[in-house]
């Protein structure tokens, strides 16, 4: 009996618990990460290993902007957030006056376009500059639906319901602020028991609950620190009468009660300052994978108060960076710096690892900029990364083994959202184009065959592979941490121990990495370099204004002491539930 499958059974059950009766269908992936949130499709309908722009491509339909959000199907209707107007490019972002979120809504079977919803920006708005927006923009979060109404989250422009036919029929705003770093935000909301949840956790270090047929605030629970979260929550079916919200946030992982926002249990999970994958589960058993100083963690979900000890199944040292992980039978994979990594779910040990063959760098100020998470569809996994290149490997138990690299795009284009899987349709989002991927009997020439290679064998975890929040992902030495003297190094090309403007010149970063000469001589020594690289990453970009609210950047809570612009050590956790 395959391992997982009493996993895609309690996603699903969760899923069809929490909608109407007409909602979404079985072949539906209706939310980030389809069921459950686990990229696992539950069809038995295979998809295509291998494809081209001119092979097994059903349809290829422009986009009206770029995002980061990945496309939801519900029905025969397909789903995406875009952006347009500011943020572009960054030798010439444009006017912020002129930013428009997009909702746009695609026929799953011919590629045309329906509808189209546009949203003007509420301001100000975090500007694109420094190291956050400038990575993902400002479509990050992927919408969900219940079958009757489609979801879309955009920031401090709020919450925008719209019937499947594209008529509007609410929208709520859930906060204006900034957190310290002004690197955006990009959890996606999720649905349950008539509930639509956000996690406001930039906009006003909240959790909310909005009514779905109106909009209405149904629950509140702000969490001071909640700053640093982009992941997003899942719901875990506890039994008959409890399902919890769970979400990773800074050091901790929660569980709270969906109806009311408050919290349930908590357990101390990882040392990661940022939380910016989400979490996964197997039946009751959640599992989170963290970044930068981080680790994993497997927790038994239930009980009350702090389950720390109690629930612990057990710690692991592989981290992710992105990218959320993804359960197969006993395994669960990574994908982190063009390197998979396979992780046994019983232990937390390292399996084996698997560098992608053929890949191709993806850009990013300090790393890859390889957003998308993989998906499981029947016994292949599927991965993307920034540039377009689709990794197919065959999953069994002798590991993972890589069949083929596959592309869609004829030009340069961005690709930083999940796939989503639907009825044998793979449905990918690039920073121009929606495409659909089938199996329509064409054939299809690797130009160039993956050599293959052998999983390699568990070992200590290597420096790296890091992350950041969705500014861009760091890397290392030791489990992931972000080492600036390794940084530092690589660019001080002349090795004399100090950067110029000349050795910085076309960095993206170029015009702030120079404001760490403290003492103007013209020059960055290392000393400067590792005394400003902490501030230089919390403070993000400058200008644009941070809203209202508690301060916008200069906000602050309690939770432990503080580390710049207020931030504690942890969130402030939720009140507590009764």
């Amino acid at each position: 009996m395959r391992f997982f499958a009493h996993s895609l059974i309690a996603a699903s059950f969760v899923v069809a618990a929490s909608l109407p009766p007409c909602a979404t269908a079985a072949e539906d992936w209706s939310r980030f990460r389809g069921p459950g949130g686990l990229g696992v499709a539950t069809s038995s309908t295979p998809l295509p290993t291998a494809w081209s722009p001119d092979a097994n491509v059903a349809w290829k339909t422009p986009l009206p902007g770029p995002g980061a959000s990945s496309p939801i199907v519900v029905g025969t209707k397909v789903f995406v957030t875009c952006y347009s107007g500011y943020g572009l490019s960054q030798d010439d972002p444009g006017q912020i006056d002129n930013l428009v979120r997009h909702l746009v809504c695609v026929d799953l079977n011919t590629g045309e376009k329906l509808w189209q919803a546009d949203v003007k920006a509420a301001l100000p708005e975090d500007p694109y500059s420094g190291i956050g927006v400038t990575a993902h923009g400002y479509a990050s979060h992927t919408p969900v639906s219940d079958g009757e109404h489609v979801y879309a989250f955009f920031g401090k422009s709020g919450v925008h319901a719209y019937d499947l036919d594209g008529e509007p029929i609410w929208q709520a705003e859930v906060g204006m602020e900034s957190d310290p770093t002004r690197w955006g935000s990009s959890s996606s909301p999720i649905m349950h028991d008539g509930t639509v949840i956000v996690t406001a956790s930039s906009e006003s270090q909240s959790v909310i609950g909005l009514d779905a047929k109106t909009g209405k605030e149904v629950w509140r629970q702000e969490a001071a620190g909640l700053d640093g979260m982009w992941g997003t929550p899942t719901l875990i079916e506890i039994n008959d009468d409890r399902t919890d919200l769970v979400m990773c946030v800074a050091r901790e992982l929660w569980g709270l009660d969906p109806a009311t926002g408050k919290l349930r249990w908590f357990a101390k999970a990882t040392d990661a300052e940022h939380a910016y994958a989400s979490a996964i589960f197997d039946g009751t058993r959640v599992f989170a994978f963290t970044g930068r100083g981080g680790g994993s963690i497997a927790v038994e979900a239930g009980g009350r108060g702090d389950v720390s000890a109690t629930n612990t199944i057990w710690n692991g040292a592989d981290t992710t960076a992105f990218a959320s992980a993804v359960q197969h039978d006993t395994g669960i994979y990574l994908v982190a710096r063009n390197i998979l990594t396979r992780v046994d779910a019983e232990t937390g040990k390292r399996v084996g690892q698997t560098r992608l063959r053929g890949a191709r760098a993806t850009g990013g100020r300090f790393g890859s900029l390889d957003y998308p998470s993989p998906i499981v569809v029947g016994d292949n996994l599927f991965t993307l990364n920034g540039s377009g290149q689709m990794f197919v490997f065959a999953l069994s138990d002798d590991g993972p083994e890589q069949v083929a690299v596959n592309e869609v795009a004829s030009d340069a284009e961005e690709f930083r959202g999940t796939p989503a899987v639907s009825d044998g349709r793979l449905i990918m989002r690039s920073s121009r184009h929606l495409y659909c991927v089938t199996d329509k009997g064409d054939e299809v020439v690797q130009t160039e065959p993956p050599a293959e290679v052998e999983e390699e064998p568990a070992g200590p975890p290597r420096g790296g592979p890091g992350g950041g929040g969705p500014g861009g992902q760091r890397g290392g030495q030791g489990q992931g941490r972000f080492d600036p003297a390794t940084l530092f190094t690589r660019m001080d090309t002349n090795s004399d121990g100090s950067l110029t403007a000349s050795e910085v010149e076309g960095n993206p970063m170029a015009d702030r990495l120079m404001t760490l000469d403290t003492d103007s001589d013209g020059k960055v020594s290392e000393a400067e370099f590792r005394g400003g690289m902490a501030n230089l990453f919390r403070r993000g970009g400058e200008g644009g204004g941070g809203g209202g609210g508690r301060g916008g950047n200069g906000r602050g809570g309690e939770g432990g002491p503080g580390r710049g612009s207020g931030r504690p050590e942890r969130p402030q956790r939720p009140e507590m539930a009764s």
